[in-house]
């Protein structure tokens, strides 16, 4: 065990040594003991008398060193040993703090007020925004002002990094020449809403520009409309749907008369209408058909066109002419047509003999009046009918049980 205990009573010096064995040839390594004196007096004998200081017996301490034997006597002392003492006689001459008169804490208390008024005075100044502006100049607070010595607007350009040797800007880079060069950014932009704004504004003005300038111009443009020739008896119609999808987007409808298709005789027109079907409208002589089939227009106008192409050519071979096939018109429901009736036309006769017979009505009617004769149906409405009586105001009357009562 390793225990230093200083020569000074009550001071132990906190040494703790690493306890080595050897055994033969090989050293082993042991968990160090504590250095913590024993809580009982070691100057106490057997009996419990005290033995004076000078026969106390001094403790053994093992040295680090395993070739080292223990002095004679047993009264060897380690350096810590000698340090621990002084610590602990040290602590025990610490200098006793020194009492202050109360004037002395008074002076002390007044002078650590001034000093946190000074304080509070130089923080309210440093606030002044003169100052700031004045700090911020000079560098002590912030950026200097001036430190990049930006004073005139060309000091402000972006100047365009050169691109790296062999290595092409993008698409997004090279930018458009015929806008000039980018404007200076200074931080007073307005922010992304109020762009748009300003963009449907200027696209508004863009259009009424073209309507007051443009759109007359388009007169130039205009063409007579002439009638459609023999050589285009066909009509088709396409549906737009402004840019929307709709099932009905590709759909065509071509309409023809049988009686202007060329180089056909009237046994030919007559089969032509057999082989059409319901699709002929005997009202207007006309044939109609449409094809949805395909997904783009071209498509389904072109069956449409090889359909009629193919009609005509059965039209005209004369192996059958379908001449035993009677007419069927049954699919065809003729709309009633209402038309006004000749006698109800104003002609100038008639208009005539109407205007008389008003003027012959009024004169009748003056006369009667200047006679009496004439019935004034108001004043028999006010005649026949009782005329109301002055109604009877409300009298309040006292009732059982605090309510009133009226009586009328």
């Amino acid at each position: 065990r390793t225990d230093s205990i200083s020569p000074v009573k009550g001071a132990v010096a906190p040494v703790v040594t690493k306890q080595t064995f050897w055994r033969g040839n090989s050293q082993q390594w042991q968990r160090p003991f504590s250095s913590t004196a024993t809580r009982n007096d070691d100057s106490q004998g057997p009996k419990g008398s005290k033995q004076p200081k000078e026969d106390r017996p001094k403790s053994e301490l093992v040295s680090k060193d395993p070739a080292a034997k223990p002095a004679s006597g047993g009264a060897a002392v380690s350096d810590a040993t000698a340090k621990g003492a002084e610590g602990g006689q040290a602590k025990s001459e610490r200098p006793q703090p020194v009492r202050k008169t109360p004037e002395e804490r008074a002076a002390e208390k007044k002078a650590e007020t001034a000093a946190q008024l000074a304080k509070l005075m130089a923080d309210l100044e440093a606030m002044n925004p003169d100052n700031i502006f004045e700090a911020q100049r000079k560098g002590e607070r912030g950026l200097p002002i001036n430190a990049y010595k930006l004073t005139t607007d060309a000091d402000f350009t972006d100047r365009p990094r050169p691109d790296p040797p062999g290595q092409k800007p993008g698409f997004w880079a090279e930018g458009q020449e015929e806008l000039g060069p980018d404007e200076d950014y200074y931080g007073d932009d307005i922010t992304s809403h109020g762009h748009g704004l300003l963009e449907e504004q200027r696209d508004l003005r863009e259009y009424a520009r073209m309507i007051a300038w443009e759109l007359p111009l388009l007169n130039q443009l205009a063409k007579p409309f002439e009638l459609p020739t023999a050589k285009t008896p066909f009509r088709f119609r396409y549906t737009s749907y402004l840019g929307e999808r709709h099932p009905a987007a590709n759909k065509v409808v071509v309409e023809f008369s049988v009686s202007d298709m060329p180089n056909l005789t009237q046994m030919q027109k007559d089969k032509l209408i057999k082989l059409a079907g319901p699709r002929y409208n005997p009202d207007t002589d006309c044939v109609k058909m449409s094809c949805e089939m395909f997904d783009s227009l071209p498509q389904n106008k072109r069956f449409l066109g090889d359909t009629i192409s193919k009609l005509l050519a059965e039209a005209r071979d004369g192996k059958d002419t379908f001449a035993d096939v009677p007419f069927d018109f049954r699919h065809h429901k003729p709309k009633v047509r209402h038309e006004f009736p000749k006698e109800w036309i104003l002609t100038a006769e008639r208009k005539k003999y109407l205007e008389e017979k008003r003027q012959k009505m009024l004169k009748a009617d003056d006369e009667r009046t200047q006679n009496g004769t004439l019935i004034d149906g108001l004043k028999i409405i006010e005649t026949s009918l009782p005329s109301p009586g002055a109604e009877r105001e409300p009298v309040t009357m006292p009732a059982q049980r605090g309510k009133k009562k009226l009586l009328r």
